[in-house]
């Protein structure tokens, strides 16, 4: 089964009054906006290149002018003319000359006085000029607009200087502002022609973006978006189950408060998102998350809860987003499990022993019947207290009566396995006003009842699993011996791992030894393995009276091997 997200099925059109007034979609929004910013842009662009040809001509032809009037003021048979009874013979026609060469509007020279030895009008040489000569009279250099007789004109003046240097005049060459605004808008079509382009070329791009952006987002509108939001923050945070969510890079993307505190990770959840997997998961999980099949469940040792894992593949619109892992807790339903189990055996052993003990009591009535006192007394001597449940069971050492409950149940159910439990006599667990730290007592019971459930699977028919427990100041010692074939070296580590098991069904084995090992070091101890004198496997566990603090959710440092 897939975990499979329809955008399409997420509707926000009707409200709590009827249906909501239709607005209009984020696509169409992001388009409009788009086209907007687009012609803005192209129309700022268009005056900001008007103003910058405008003044890209301006200045060529400044430069120009100013080359003209250089030239002329400086030419040799200007500055000789000025000595001549009539300037204006002489420097008229070179004026005009230069003037139809250049390309300028004007090329006018004047004396010291600012009388006219040349215009583009005849009729004007001689007058003075319209305006004041005076600065450029001085030594200065004009350059500007101004307006004379052949109207608004951009000009630059010059003084024009003898051999000595001396001010003898000015040159003034100017071009009618009316030119100037001629020649840009001659360039100003291209211009626009290239802008117009730009501004298609933008709307397009604006109209590919806003699809794009309306796909990414599965074509959902803002409150269709806001809707969903509040449907996933109310379901995955209302929900029992644990919910962790992989993306496509292995880094978490999403996990709810039951899945943090399941896993132990509740001093920061929202500092897991976007955290590589393998950082804060442990490696059972990671198995789980990274399984072949598209759906797969187990169960899982997280700290020391007993998790149900499935795993889901996430798809959106038919593409694999990421991976899924609800969790679900079953750390009591398996303790209840055990206990269950336990109470079973025990019934079955009682029902065993009542049956045997109604077989002789019918051969006691029937020896008395026959007047065969003295035979039914001796076959009652000889009878003794086979009847009793905890069977051959004398440990006066064990005073804690959950654990003499566990070994009595134990004891029964295997028995009934063709299995004997033997429990060394000189074993020792102080009573309920003896007993150590808080939860001491069901700690051993979690480790002592795992690591018998493991001899006894491990042990043939026939066999006989050894137990010993010694308490002292310092905690807590078990010992667990069976006679089965043992461990091979290269598994006396994984044992150890969670959902490791050298039985078929791993999907439901492969917790007890794990968790053991975990409770007996919360409890500053550990589970060791070694090999026993009939050369099967011995466990020797070790639980101190204080506990040390384990992150729930943190890898043991022999899942890591």
């Amino acid at each position: 089964m897939e975990l499979v997200v329809t955008p399409h099925e997420v509707s926000c059109e009707v409200g709590h009054n009827g249906p909501m007034p239709r607005r209009v979609p984020l696509r169409t929004q992001l388009l409009w906006l788009q086209v907007l910013i687009v012609t803005t842009a192209v129309v700022l662009v268009g005056v900001v290149a008007t103003m910058l040809q405008a003044q890209q001509i301006r200045d060529s032809y400044e430069q120009q002018m100013a080359g003209v009037a250089r030239s002329v003021a400086t030419l040799p048979s200007v500055v000789a003319a000025y000595d001549d009874a009539d300037p204006a013979a002489t420097i008229q026609p070179i004026a005009e000359l230069i003037r139809q060469a250049s390309g300028v509007t004007y090329v006018v020279l004047t004396d010291d006085r600012g009388i006219r030895y040349s215009h583009p009008e005849p009729d004007r040489i001689g007058e003075r000029v319209s305006t004041d000569p005076s600065a450029v009279l001085a030594g200065a250099t004009f350059v500007g607009t101004e307006t004379g007789t052949l109207g608004e004109s951009w000009r630059v003046k010059l003084p024009v200087r003898d051999e000595d240097g001396a001010v003898i005049g000015t040159a003034s060459v100017g071009i009618l502002e009316s030119e100037l605004q001629a020649a840009l808008l001659e360039d100003l079509p291209w211009l626009v022609l290239w802008l117009v382009g730009a501004a298609l070329l933008g709307v397009l791009g604006a109209a590919w973006v806003s699809r794009l952006v309306w796909r990414r987002i599965h074509r959902l509108e803002p409150e269709q978006i806001a809707a969903l939001l509040e449907v996933r923050e109310a379901m995955l945070h209302g929900i029992g189950e644990g919910v962790l969510a992989v993306d496509e890079r292995d880094r978490v993307s999403m996990v709810n408060d039951q899945a943090a505190d399941l896993l132990g990770l509740t001093s920061d959840p929202e500092g897991l998102v976007a955290r590589p997997a393998a950082e804060v998961l442990e490696p059972s999980l990671l198995a789980l998350l990274n399984a072949e099949a598209a759906t797969s469940e187990r169960m899982l040792l997280v700290g020391e809860r007993v998790l149900l894992g499935r795993r889901t593949e996430a798809r959106v619109d038919g593409e694999r987003v990421g991976t899924v892992l609800v969790l679900r807790d079953r750390t009591e339903l398996e303790r209840t499990m055990r206990e269950l189990d336990g109470a079973r055996d025990t019934t079955q052993a009682l029902r065993a022993q009542a049956h045997e003990f109604s077989n002789r009591m019918h051969v006691v009535s029937g020896l008395i019947e026959m007047g065969r006192t003295d035979d039914a007394v001796d076959f009652i001597a000889r009878a003794g207290h086979g009847g009793a449940v905890s069977g051959g069971m004398r440990t006066p050492g064990i005073l804690a009566p959950d654990v003499a409950a566990l070994l009595m149940a134990k004891t029964a159910s295997s028995e009934e396995r063709g299995i004997t439990l033997a429990v060394d006599p000189t074993s020792s667990v102080a009573g309920p006003d003896g007993a150590g730290a808080d939860g001491e007592a069901e700690d051993l019971i979690t480790v002592l009842g795992n690591l018998i459930d493991n001899a006894v699977d491990a042990s043939p028919v026939g066999g006989t699993v050894t137990i010993s427990l010694q308490q002292d100041h310092g905690g807590i010692r078990l010992v667990v011996e069976d006679e089965g074939s043992g461990v091979r070296p290269q598994d006396r580590e994984r044992i150890f791992e969670t959902g490791w098991s050298t039985k078929d069904d791993q999907g439901t084995r492969g917790i007890g030894l794990a968790l053991a090992r975990r409770v007996a070091r919360r409890r500053a101890g550990d589970v060791t393995l070694g090999t026993a004198a009939s050369g099967g496997a011995r466990f020797e566990a070790h639980l101190g009276t204080t506990q040390v603090a384990v992150t729930a959710g943190a890898p043991t440092r022999d899942e890591h091997r």
